[in-house]
């Protein structure tokens, strides 16, 4: 291997630091050697906390020019919601800003900046919500982790891309931290500004590569989605999302984790707190299936522990009292329209197994031939749910039509619907003996 170092300029970076090159036999372009990017190009930002220090920013950002790469830090696990207590802004001749949301009511001024400019996010999906709280919405959309996706790379990480493209190692030791900590770490808020220093940079690497591949309009479309989608509204029951909710078998106990959850929630709230800091959900199984009647009962429960458990014991207790003399229990099962879990198809609707298990196949064997993960050529729910009640005609287009209402794009139908209708029209048996093994691992 020969070491070759580049005349011009890398991710942003001036030539006598950008990374060296290596040139290796077999292969057409030199591949960069991984250095650590361990410091933002114009140091590390303040912490804008002031409204006229808002005012500065916004005014930078207005002027600067091209797309905008945004980020955001939550306390996840530390605090009450999923809030934003850092937001992280770079933009072409703007620099890099660093936001602390909390002396603000919002940020609408930040978005009133950003009005008509494309934002890069990697993984959007996690940090709009967040965004949204603070009046922040993009009018258009680039997300780096959905691109480098469909772009076939095998690691998708915001570090293992900018690595795999950029020749750049990103450290992630802070991605955990309790961001509500103040004031903020020096060495996190380094970590912070570097999470959106070269996400510019990336994009052109990844629209690059979506361009060589065909998939860039299949990526356009997946943004615009994200967009058209909004936020997804409150969860209806959200307790019923408990962690070892399956085991309880009784309503009764299912009334107590009910009122464990609801209780624990509005304290957690109060004190603005991660629930699980309080009580792991392990906790309110535990409880809810002991049904102790004392609280000597309660905190000798096997499995019952957490931060609040022995000191708000009482507190616990009155829920479990309450759900033993309730007289209207929640439903051990909400009504669905989904579909049931594959491995009963094969003997409550063998007909509906042998479709999924001959499409599935050929849907794979396509996203292969594309180089992209199977659920983004197609929700793996979608493919179940048209595959139990097709349309009472099978056709290319009914099946489109089917897969369009369902929330598939246009690329996606386009690409599965043909394979879909030929699978139902011609599917495959069974095999007797192993039916449902089969039709378990079409539904994985």
């Amino acid at each position: 291997m020969t070491l070759n170092t580049p005349e011009n300029t890398t991710a942003g970076v001036p030539a006598a630091a950008a990374a060296p090159h290596i040139t290796v036999e077999g292969f057409d372009s030199p591949i960069p050697e991984i250095i650590d990017l361990d410091a933002p190009r114009e140091g590390v930002p303040l912490v804008i906390e002031t409204q006229s220090g808002l005012e500065r920013c916004a005014a930078a950002i207005a002027a600067g020019t091209g797309p905008a790469g945004v980020d955001a830090e939550r306390a996840s696990g530390f605090r009450y919601g999923q809030r934003a207590f850092l937001v992280q802004i770079r933009r072409e001749g703007a620099g890099t800003w660093l936001i602390d949301p909390e002396p603000f009511g919002n940020l609408d001024i930040i978005n009133d900046a950003l009005r008509g400019v494309e934002w890069i996010l990697h993984a959007a999906s996690q940090d709009l919500p967040c965004l949204s709280e603070l009046g922040m919405w993009p009018d258009k959309l680039f997300d780096t982790e959905l691109a480098a996706r469909l772009a076939g790379l095998p690691r998708v990480g915001l570090a293992a891309v900018i690595e795999q493209l950029l020749g750049f190692g990103l450290a992630k030791e802070h991605s955990a931290a309790d961001w509500s900590t103040r004031p903020l770490p020096e060495p996190w808020l380094r970590y912070a500004a570097l999470d959106v220093e070269v996400l510019a940079e990336l994009r052109e690497e990844l629209i690059e590569l979506l361009q060589a591949n065909g998939k860039l309009e299949y990526a356009e479309q997946e943004f615009a989605a994200i967009l058209a989608a909004g936020i997804a509204p409150p969860r209806v029951d959200p307790w019923r999302k408990t962690s070892g909710l399956h085991q309880i078998r009784d309503r009764r106990q299912l009334a107590a984790v009910r009122e464990l959850w609801l209780e624990r929630d509005a304290l957690a709230q109060k004190r603005d707190v991660a629930p699980g800091r309080l009580l792991p959900d392990s906790a309110l199984v535990a409880a809810a299936k002991a049904m102790p009647a004392t609280v000597p009962q309660l905190l000798t429960t096997k499995g019952f522990h957490g931060r609040a458990a022995q000191r708000e014991a009482p507190r616990w207790l009155r829920c479990i009292s309450t759900a033993r003399t309730l007289e209207e229990l929640p439903p051990l099962h909400l009504a669905t329209n989904a579909p049931p879990p594959p491995r009963v198809w094969a003997d409550r609707d063998p007909e509906a197994a042998a479709r999924l298990a001959t499409a599935r196949p050929l849907l794979q064997a396509k996203a292969e031939e594309l180089d992209l993960p199977l659920e983004n050529l197609l929700t793996p729910d979608y493919l179940r749910r048209v595959a139990w009640r097709p349309p009472a005609e099978v056709t290319e287009e009914s099946i489109s039509a089917e897969l369009l209402t369902l929330g598939a794009r246009k690329w996606q139908v386009e690409l599965s619907a043909p394979l879909i209708a030929g699978a139902f029209l011609d599917p495959q048996p069974l095999p007797p003996k192993e039916s449902k093994a089969a039709t378990a691992a079409s539904g994985q």
